[in-house]
């Protein structure tokens, strides 16, 4: 459907890829990987025509329709919900717009050729069923029915961009091109969009640091390393080992070859002046001319490197919360919450969006307050904390403005040689020039590097992390999941990311509208308890559905 020729894209003197030639056919689902910087995004705006090639050509056919995720909610601020969803076929909504139109000045003038030729457009996209469509789509993505008339505005940012993924979907396009789609999405919500694309006829092309999403979701990897694009058949686990193997493989060669070249060079540099052997040496010299040996291409992969340790122990009980409940306004995020977490333990909070994980999370650091109910820290206690919002934190910090990265360190440590700061920031992949970089022109995924490494040089005895794979790249996720495995203290997380919480809980609390829920366990063991159906977006809905009418069953009888 889609394919490039002989690709290259460079900016400067950093070539992202060359030589590239690939096809994305129909019914395929493609997952592109590489390390932050190696022009995932980039490729996609290719595709799009947002961005140029270096060389090459890219081929999409005329009627081809690509649906592309767009980022910028801003233009449909005071439009409904439902209506900047059905927005996304630009062509069908027109013609629904028009057709209303005219209906509405039927009266004074009606165009019966003009409706004519509207009602076909509406007729071939299925246009009398888009609402419903819509409607689905936006539950499934976890924004309910009560707010489908409302205007965008009245949405958070995450929730926007939801819509706005929403928009994508409905479109019926024949290609989704999909960056990061999974940002900003609960489990369920994630649960639901697999299925959703698992289901679509077209091609998907999405880029993703979600590493069971990918499994779940794709049909092929195409790898971006070594200056060029390779495509692996395959979810993303089959990928990892696939490319393991092939870089083996690779080297065995070499080697095999690089014995053959000694053998060949100790016979010559032991009878070169022998004259009965000379001819034989000169032969072997001449064999060792032909054979060759290309080094393998570096890779952009890179792994930092999280050595977490703990000052000292903590107690055995290392947090009460007793009755927690907090509201903002009429929205109550969290009702009567009570849990208590050991020492060692790795608790992981989930629920859906806008449930109170983080709120709590905040309660408990002290970051907010609740509206009743008692924290306690036990002894030893000594936490540090890792917010959602993770580069806005790095700017409050005391004199973050005006520091680059090397000075925010030190401070943290002031009695440590400038050396052992150096050290620190190179394991997580801060080169000298990067170290002297200012606080404020930091990335997400650079941001979060820095403060991991702060967590390293404090060494706290309980971690608190609230989404802390956010702007990671696959390989700094499976780098700080060792760190975290290794890590003697106690673990309390929030996140979505099921792969990384899979690796990592001991314990799960989930938090839902029905209350807490308390699983002693890893993940996958909550999951084989309760079902792949807890987790579907679906069976959620029609769960909630049925308490609605027996809570207002209830209501009547009464």
């Amino acid at each position: 459907m889609i394919s490039i020729s002989n690709v290259g894209k460079s900016f400067g003197e950093q070539t992202l890829f060359e030589g590239a030639s690939l096809r994305f056919a129909k019914g395929e689902r493609y997952g592109i990987v590489g390390s932050n910087g190696s022009g995932k995004s980039t490729l996609l705006r290719m595709l799009t025509g947002d961005e140029p090639t270096s060389e090459g050509s890219i081929s999409v056919p005329k009627r081809c329709r690509l649906g592309v995720l767009k980022q910028d909610h801003f233009e449909y601020e005071q439009d409904t919900i439902l209506d900047v969803v059905m927005m996304g076929n630009a062509e069908l909504w027109q013609a629904m717009v028009e057709k209303d139109r005219l209906l509405e000045r039927a009266d004074e003038h009606f165009d019966g050729d003009r409706y004519a030729a509207l009602e076909e457009v509406v007729m071939r996209w299925d246009g009398y069923s888009l609402e419903s469509r819509a409607a689905e789509i936006l539950e499934g993505l976890g924004i309910e029915t009560e707010v489908h008339r409302e205007p965008l505005s009245i949405l958070s940012g995450g929730f926007k961009l939801r819509v706005l993924l929403a928009q994508t979907l409905a479109a019926a396009p024949d290609v989704l091109l999909l960056d990061e789609p999974t940002n900003h999405l609960d489990i369920l919500s994630i649960r639901w969009l697999e299925k959703f694309l698992s289901e679509f006829k077209g091609v998907v092309l999405v880029v993703s640091h979600d590493h069971r999403f990918l499994d779940n979701v794709c049909t092929q990897i195409v790898d971006i390393d070594y200056e060029t694009l390779t495509v692996y058949p395959g979810a993303y686990s089959n990928f990892e080992r696939k490319k393991v193997e092939e870089r083996a493989r690779r080297e065995a060669e070499i080697s095999q070859r690089q014995q053959e070249i000694d053998h060949h060079q100790k016979f010559v540099d032991r009878f070169r002046y022998k004259a009965s052997k000379a001819r034989q040496a000169q032969s072997r010299v001449k064999l060792i001319n032909r054979i060759s040996i290309e080094p393998l291409p570096r890779t952009s992969r890179r792994y930092p490197l999280f050595r977490f340790q703990s000052r000292r122990p903590s107690g055995k009980r290392v947090l009460t919360l007793e009755g927690i409940k907090k509201s903002y306004g009429d929205n109550q995020v969290l009702e009567d919450v009570s849990l208590e977490i050991g020492r060692g333990e790795r608790v992981a909070v989930i629920g859906p969006n806008g449930i109170g994980k983080s709120t709590l999370l905040k309660i408990a650091i002290g970051e907010v307050g609740p509206d009743c109910g008692e924290i306690d820290w036990g002894y030893e206690a000594h936490p540090g904390y890792f917010a959602q919002d993770h580069r806005q934190q790095l700017l409050d910090s005391e004199g973050a403005g005006k520091k680059t990265v090397e000075s925010w360190l030190w401070d943290c440590c002031p009695g440590e040689p400038i050396g052992f700061v150096r050290g620190q920031l190179a394991a997580v992949l801060f080169s000298k020039d990067e170290a002297i970089k200012r606080i404020g022109s930091l990335s997400g995924g650079e941001a979060a590097r820095l403060l991991f490494c702060r967590h390293v040089v404090l060494k706290p005895n309980i971690l608190v992390l609230d989404e802390p794979t956010n702007h990671l790249d696959l390989e700094a996720i499976q780098a700080l999941i060792d760190g975290l495995l290794d890590y003697p203290g106690t673990l309390l997380l929030v996140s979505h990311d099921r792969w990384f919480v899979s690796r990592l809980a001991t314990r799960i609390i989930e938090i839902s509208s029905e209350g807490v829920n308390d699983f002693v366990g890893s993940y996958d063991e909550y999951l084989d308890r309760l079902g792949d159906d807890h987790l579907d977006r679906a069976a959620a809905l029609v769960r909630a559905k049925r308490e609605k009418r027996e809570q207002k069953a209830a209501a009547r009888a009464v």
